[in-house]
């Protein structure tokens, strides 16, 4: 396994809790999503930038949709 990985035993409700903090700290401090799924597969070419768009249409009004947004929008063309 390579750099940046993590692995968490989240089999109790402490570890869940401290999985949970360090994804929240890591998401905040970088501006970015952990496992942001649809990212995943746009920047892989599974997905194109008008099925982004179509996903991102699905939920308007949510901060996941507004970072989906954002990662293109700011994306160099």
């Amino acid at each position: 396994m390579g750099n940046g990985l993590i692995w968490f035993d989240a089999g109790s409700p402490d570890s869940l809790l401290e999985a949970s903090n360090y994804v929240h700290a890591i998401e905040k401090r970088k501006g970015l999503k952990i496992a942001c799924l649809e990212q995943i597969a746009y920047n892989k070419k599974l997905i194109t930038k008008d099925d982004l768009k179509k996903i991102i249409k699905s939920m308007p009004e949510s901060e996941y949709g507004k970072y989906l947004l954002k990662s293109i929008n700011n994306e160099a063309d």
